[in-house]
């Protein structure tokens, strides 16, 4: 089958597992179906082999599986997929979110601007529409109140004619099309800044919310509502855990499913790390703000002491400080949208987290956390912290072990397993326990793994390879921890389900095989060889630069004056001029007789005798002259 084929019969079985699951009432998109579809080929339990084209019935089964799995509605598993698949779907970095932003903004203004800039406005009526429609523009591209609001369009009419008075429409008629949308900007942006200096000034500012006192009320709440959140998941993490290690010491036969228990455990781990990329952008929110507000404040006294109390200020010196204004102004705005984005994002995770804790609520785990320490993750820090704890390297000779103080940026390595234990992931089966790197990290194949104590650490060491395939392994019965863990590079060699010699073992480098075929053009790009290039950087250094650098010194030719002449040597070079021949035709002429001819008796013998003319040729021959 090849890979086209391939594709069409996946995209036909995320179809109609989304049909099924729409018939059954409940919607999902096909990015999750195509997670699941993902999902449920990696479990080996499931034993489908990717190295062969699917039957009929691998299609069915593979459908079958999979609508099971999204019509589970109280699975913690398929809620932390959803979270997953909702995360990367609509959250994105800052300089994207805001890019984004303002091309959704521009494609608005669109029609708008193109309005302005096609007029083909004359008569009185139609001038004074365009000038209404660039007030419009401008106070719809600046945010600064309500196109609508009389009080607002009469303050954006006085700024816009102090720079821009109706009488320059017809210099603006005249501009190409991006010379109109260029000064369009332009104007935005002076009459943005003119109208919030008059506000500091206590002499307009209709319509323009005090961006700054908002923000420096949001960004405080939204940090205290993002911290609450993390606290709450961390709250329910630590209880999963606590019953999760009680359950494998096997002091207690009686409680929740330790399977449903290490489920809700990963969707609280994934939700805590969601809810820290929100915290840092929080936190990057309420930096640019404390930011732009000095800088706002120094550009106002700039302003001040420009203009004073002037009643001319040249517009070279006052312009750009306006520009400035709107541009500091533009990127309140920015954190404003960003806030809000951010603030969305974390209430929309909120409902995938709402499974696990119904299910998990304190009444029904308050029975079997009576005499059961429950410990955060600071206290499980403290607890293997000390020199007494720590990874001794003289009892692993073969191994790599790093340490805060041995080690440059020790707090900034990039531990495998997002930090967590990387020996419970593997002997616990999927246990999350948030590692200690002050035990000892140990290097292993340009990777760093770091552990909950110093047990952990020497049994890890003495077999890393057999406990990284285990993790691997974990990770094909929970998918969700894929991108939780971020194994995305280890997946992408491994084989999910293979019958090898030892059936449902994932083998590395797999064989894959496919049909594919290329087709190129020989010589289709004509070749462009320099021939005055250089490879050797002195040696353009010694002939070139030098030669260049002469040049500079030189001249190519001279006049001489009266003044001047015979008061310095001069050259000149000329060419010689050689002795040619050439071949033309010769010069050739022929002669002819020239003719002669009498007449006699043309006198005639009078009236009565009839006149007799006799006729004699006189003409000689060329060679007889």
């Amino acid at each position: 089958m090849s890979r086209a084929q391939a594709e069409s019969v996946i995209k036909n079985i995320i179809r109609e597992i989304a049909q099924e699951c729409a018939s059954k009432g409940q919607a999902v998109s096909e990015t999750l179906v195509a997670f699941m579809v993902k999902a449920v080929v990696l479990d080996p339990s499931n034993e489908f082999n990717v190295d062969r084209t699917l039957t009929k019935d691998d299609v069915q089964k593979l459908i079958k599986l999979c609508v099971d799995r999204l019509m589970d509605s109280r699975s913690p598993a398929l809620e932390t997929v959803k979270m997953q698949v909702y995360f990367d779907m609509n959250y994105t970095t800052r300089s994207d979110f805001l890019e984004e932003h303002r091309r959704v903004l521009e494609s608005r203004l669109q029609p708008v601007i193109r309005e302005i800039t096609d007029s083909r406005a004359r008569t009185r009526e139609e001038l004074e529409s365009l000038y209404r429609k660039i007030v419009s523009a401008v106070l719809l591209r600046s945010g600064l109140g309500s196109p609508t609001d009389i009080a607002v369009v009469r303050e954006a009419t006085a700024a816009l004619q102090s720079v821009f008075p109706q009488t320059e429409l017809g210099t603006f008629m005249s501009l190409t099309k991006r010379d109109k949308e260029r000064q369009l900007l332009e104007l935005t942006m002076i009459v943005t800044g003119i109208r919030l200096f008059n506000k500091e000034c206590g002499k307009g500012g209709e319509g323009i919310d005090d961006l700054p006192a908002i923000l420096n009320e949001a960004v405080p709440a939204t940090t205290q509502n993002v911290d609450a959140e993390i606290q709450a998941t961390l709250k329910s993490a630590n209880k999963y855990t606590a019953l999760i290690e009680k359950s494998l010491s096997g002091d207690s036969k009686e409680g929740p499913s330790s399977q449903l228990l290490k489920e809700a455990l990963i969707n609280t781990r994934q939700h805590e790390a969601f809810l820290r990329v929100i915290l840092n952008d929080v936190i990057s929110c309420a930096q640019q703000v404390e930011l732009l507000e000095q800088q706002l404040a120094s550009r106002m006294e700039q302003l001040q002491a420009t203009v004073q109390s002037k009643t001319a200020v040249p517009t070279a010196q006052v312009y750009p400080q306006f520009i400035h204004l709107s541009q500091l102004w533009s990127g309140f705005q920015d954190e404003m949208v960003l806030l809000s984005v951010l603030s969305n994002i974390l209430a929309s995770l909120e409902p995938y987290t709402r499974g696990h804790r119904e299910l998990f609520n304190d009444e029904a785990l308050s029975p079997f956390l009576e005499g059961v320490i429950v410990k955060t993750d600071e206290q499980r820090i403290q607890d293997t912290s000390g020199p007494e704890n720590r990874v001794n390297p003289k009892d692993f000779k073969d191994s790599d072990w790093l340490f805060p103080e041995t080690t440059k940026n020790f707090t900034k390595l990039p531990l495998q397993y997002r930090g967590y234990c990387a020996l419970s992931l593997a002997k616990y089966d999927r246990l999350l326990i948030p590692s200690n790197p002050e035990v000892g990290v140990l290097r292993y194949k340009d990777h760093y793994y770091a552990f909950s104590n110093k047990n952990a650490a020497g049994e890890f060491a003495q077999n890393p390879d057999s406990y990284i395939r285990l993790v691997a392994e974990g990770a094909k019965k929970s998918p969700e921890l894929i991108q939780l863990l971020e194994l995305h590079t280890q997946f992408a060699t491994i084989t999910p389900y293979s019958q090898g010699k030892d059936q449902g073992r994932m083998i590395e480098k797999p064989v894959t095989k496919c049909d594919s075929g290329t087709q190129t053009d020989t010589h289709f790009m004509e070749s462009n060889i320099v021939k005055s290039y250089e490879w050797n950087e002195w040696e353009l250094r010694n002939l070139k630069f030098l030669f260049q650098a002469n040049l500079r010194t030189r001249i190519t030719h001279s006049v001489q004056t009266n003044l001047s002449n015979m008061r310095r040597d001069n050259a000149i070079q000329v060419w010689p001029p050689k002795d040619q021949e050439t071949q033309t035709k010769t010069d050739a002429s022929t002669n002819v007789p020239r003719p002669q001819v009498f007449l006699a008796g043309l006198r005639g013998g009078g009236m009565s005798t009839a006149t007799n003319m006799v006729k004699v040729d006189l003409t000689q021959d060329v060679d007889q002259t």
